[in-house]
């Protein structure tokens, strides 16, 4: 009785593996921002979270869409009516001014969204 060779099916699946490794942290973080640094915690897991971007110029993404401050309010007001436990993660430029930050910070307190973060660089 023969038996069948799986050899070049594990090799191929071990690329796969390697290739996924190294590309979700490109996708995951895919807009290039000058994170601040501070002391990081410990993360809590979330059930569902969104990640909000500021760029250095000011623009807003959402996920990886660019949006306006009125489309951002009106997507994560969708997001928040049909998870209400959703949280949101912040991620600024360091050299992006304060009230920007403030601003997005204020849509999601009108929204009543009350678990988000800032992500930082660790120290």
């Amino acid at each position: 009785m023969s038996d069948m060779n799986l050899t070049s099916m594990m090799d191929c699946v071990w690329l796969l593996l390697i290739t996924f490794i190294i590309t979700f942290p490109m996708i995951e973080n895919s807009i290039a921002v000058n994170l601040p640094k501070a002391k990081a915690t410990a993360a809590v897991p979330q059930a569902k979270s969104l990640s909000i971007t500021i760029d250095k110029e000011g623009r807003l993404f959402l996920a990886d869409s660019i949006v306006t401050e009125e489309a951002l309010a009106a997507r994560l007001a969708e997001e928040h009516a049909a998870t209400p436990d959703l949280t949101v993660m912040i991620r600024g430029d360091a050299t992006v001014h304060y009230g920007k930050v403030v601003e997005v910070l204020k849509i999601l307190h009108q929204i009543g969204i009350t678990k988000m973060g800032i992500v930082t660089r660790d120290e």
